[in-house]
């Protein structure tokens, strides 16, 4: 995790505005796109570091575009790539933050930014994953995050979340490094997480692992 951070810090340097025209700006994604099913733990797409994107082309245009319809057909706040089966360093989100306020957007090649000591203020809010269907657990993550990457045309953006916003900026990043949030917690709390998953039954389409 660590040589995935880099250090935060206050900047003159803008954050992306994804704030604004969000209803307009999601509805176009998915009406281009195609929703594909989600792949769930055990998956061995979900179990490795993705690949870094290199190429800003058509074929991501259309990758985001059905990773969004893919997140509205799961009703998720943020989807990443390899949770339909894509080894490419790119996540979605639809989040609202703890005031309410929605943000949508896309990070290519996400890095979470390390946080100072007097900014890592934890929050032990339950946290879910379309990838572990039906499971729940708490788990505490800094209430403040900082993502950096790029957009979908290779421009360096950087977006920062508060509360629920700033827990979905960690949890996408983490699947692209090829964690699931049940590897963050203790063994048992994992096992009763996979638990909840074998006696629940998703309400969208998974793939099945052989």
């Amino acid at each position: 995790m660590s040589q995935q951070q880099e250090t935060w810090s206050e900047s003159a340097e803008e954050f992306v505005v994804d704030t604004e025209d969000c209803e307009e700006r999601e509805q176009a994604y998915r009406a281009r796109g195609t929703a594909r099913p989600i792949t769930v733990v055990g998956n061995p797409v979900l179990h490795k570091e993705c690949k870094v994107v290199t190429d800003f082309d058509e074929d991501l245009a259309k990758l985001i575009d059905d990773m969004f319809a893919s997140q509205r057909a799961a009703e998720g706040v943020g989807l990443a790539a390899n949770q339909i089966g894509v080894d490419a360093k790119v996540f979605v989100y639809d989040c609202p933050d703890d005031e309410g306020v929605r943000h949508v957007g896309v990070v290519v090649n996400p890095v979470l930014e390390e946080l100072p000591a007097d900014r890592r203020s934890l929050d032990d809010s339950g946290e879910g994953c379309l990838s572990v269907p039906t499971a729940y657990a708490e788990l505490a993550r800094p209430d403040f995050a900082v993502v950096r990457g790029q957009d979908a045309d290779g421009k360096p953006i950087r977006v920062r979340g508060t509360g629920y916003f700033a827990r979905c900026l960690q949890h996408e990043t983490d699947h692209l490094n090829g964690y699931l949030y049940i590897d963050r917690l203790s063994k048992r709390e994992r096992k009763d997480a996979l638990k909840q998953m074998a006696e629940g039954t998703p309400r969208y389409e998974t793939v099945p692992n052989d």
